[in-house]
């Protein structure tokens, strides 16, 4: 149910800039925008949880930016062409311009669903984090009414021609890079519908879906923490021993030689 690649045939005529361009428009529509309050609902206390100083979101609409209301100072967001009303960098997020384990916590909102290359992403954004960071993904679930509703609409555009990739698959990747997953909850257990009368009852079908814990929302969110610890130099330890003459010499280690006395 996932999928071969992002968008399909229509991602085939688009290039990166057209199709941010794209999803920008959806979530600017109705349906877009409920979708973006209902996964805000549910990561708004995951968001408290990331610490530092350094937040990155990759992915989503280039118009809203999910981590606004994080605590972290400095929260940084690329763009794939230059747009001037933004003001954001110009980046690849599969090459990111920033340095091994630099940032403190990063967001993949819907990255994983619309990237180019799924797994040169994440393994990217795993580089950036430092060790002991979190990550915060958001992704489309396949095992709900949304991912059932893109079997008939995958070339449909936003948001069906995505990868929805399982939530289950996602933690096989976090453990080959060890990320240990920490939570998964889900969201936007509305239907995907289109009509502005029935996506007023959306708020509705999301209280009923958190109050039973339902896994079949149409929407994951993963929180998990970067294991990879810091590489420190182990120092030799040099051992007092006593020479013939009753000299001290060092040895370092189990090869070290004598001297002369």
């Amino acid at each position: 149910m996932t999928g071969p690649s992002p968008l399909e045939a229509t991602e085939s005529a688009m290039s990166p800039a057209r199709l941010a361009e794209t999803i920008d428009e959806w979530f600017g529509s109705s349906q877009g925008a409920a979708v973006a309050r209902a996964e805000a609902q549910v990561a708004r206390p995951l968001l408290k949880q990331l610490f530092g100083y350094r937040i990155l979101q990759l992915g989503g609409s280039g118009n809203r930016s999910f981590i606004e209301d994080s605590s972290l100072y400095h929260k940084i967001r690329f763009s794939p062409r230059y747009r001037p009303e933004s003001g954001l960098p110009v980046a690849n997020a599969e090459e990111l311009p920033l340095a091994t384990d630099s940032v403190d916590a990063v967001v993949l909102y819907h990255a994983l669903d619309f990237a180019g290359d799924s797994h040169r992403l994440l393994r990217e954004a795993t580089r950036v984090l430092r060790p002991g960071g979190r990550m915060l993904i958001i992704g489309f679930n396949p095992y709900s009414s949304w991912g059932l509703w893109r079997l008939f609409r995958r070339r449909g555009g936003i948001p069906w021609g995505g990868r929805f990739i399982a939530p289950g698959r996602v933690a096989d990747w976090l453990r080959l890079l060890d990320l240990q997953v920490d939570s998964i909850r889900y969201g936007l257990h509305f239907f995907p519908v289109r009509m502005k009368s029935l996506l007023g009852y959306a708020r509705s079908w999301e209280r009923i879906g958190q109050r039973i814990n339902s896994p079949f929302g149409g929407a994951y969110i993963i929180l998990c923490v970067n294991q990879v610890a810091p590489v420190t130099p182990i120092m030799e330890k040099w051992l007092p021993l006593r020479a013939r003459t009753g000299a001290i010499v060092a040895i370092e280690g189990r090869n070290a030689g004598f001297g002369r006395t």
